[in-house]
């Protein structure tokens, strides 16, 4: 019976290691997500002249997503998001760990790094690459420039290469960690995407899809 549960004890504990660091893990993989689901900010102010139909009010913001299939059916996906419905939606969530628009994690580390110290270090830092590896197999750039943190990784392992390329304002990474110790401000770092002007989000490109995603005033994607 002891040899027994020994051996459950080290599988618990082997389950347990593993669940933290998924769950870890997963809450910044759902933090990337969420932060592409901004909500309504006040535009510009127009001119005064009338707009086109594809373009809503001044109070209005948008996320757009876009992916382009390269398969035989050429399917294309188009996602228009009105801002605001994410502004009402996301502190209606409870669930899990996710609770009046933030999120729980266990701890602010990942693979052993502070990633609130990462981020004050990056806030504080000048604009510059921060990271440049090429390599047979990929090349990866990480760099600040304009107040943005921009990763840019091209995948050349396969024979038809990748590319992806993220931007987030720096503003929108110091919201996300305005939140207590072990807690991420999903709202904080919404209203801060949506106070930026027209911005690329994301684009990715590869021998599947073409993905973009971006924000802006207009009600249609192009």
């Amino acid at each position: 019976m002891s040899n027994l549960s020994r051996k459950m004890s080290s599988r618990k504990d082997v389950m347990s290691n593993c669940s933290r660091s998924l769950l870890a893990k997963s809450a910044l993989a759902a933090t990337a997500l969420l932060l592409l689901t901004p909500f309504g900010v006040v535009a510009q102010s127009s001119s005064g002249s009338s707009k086109s139909s594809s373009t809503s009010s001044s109070f209005d913001r948008w996320l757009h997503v876009r992916v382009i299939s390269s398969d035989a059916k050429g399917e294309t996906v188009r996602v228009n998001l009105p801002l605001e419905l994410a502004e009402k939606v996301l502190p209606t969530i409870n669930k899990d760990r996710i609770h009046d628009g933030k999120v729980k994690i266990d701890n602010a580390h990942v693979n052993d790094v502070d990633l609130r110290a990462l981020v004050e270090a990056v806030r504080t830092a000048k604009d510059g690459e921060f990271v440049t590896v090429q390599s047979n197999d990929r090349d990866v750039r990480v760099a600040k420039q304009n107040n943005h943190l921009i990763v840019h990784v091209l995948d050349k392992q396969n024979s038809k290469k990748s590319e992806v390329e993220v931007k987030v304002p720096i503003k929108v990474v110091d919201a996300l960690f305005s939140a207590g110790k072990d807690e991420l401000d999903l709202v904080a770092a919404l209203h801060a995407l949506s106070a930026q002007g027209d911005t690329e989000l994301v684009s990715v490109k590869d021998h599947e899809n073409t993905v973009r995603v971006w924000l802006d005033s207009k009600n249609v994607t192009d």
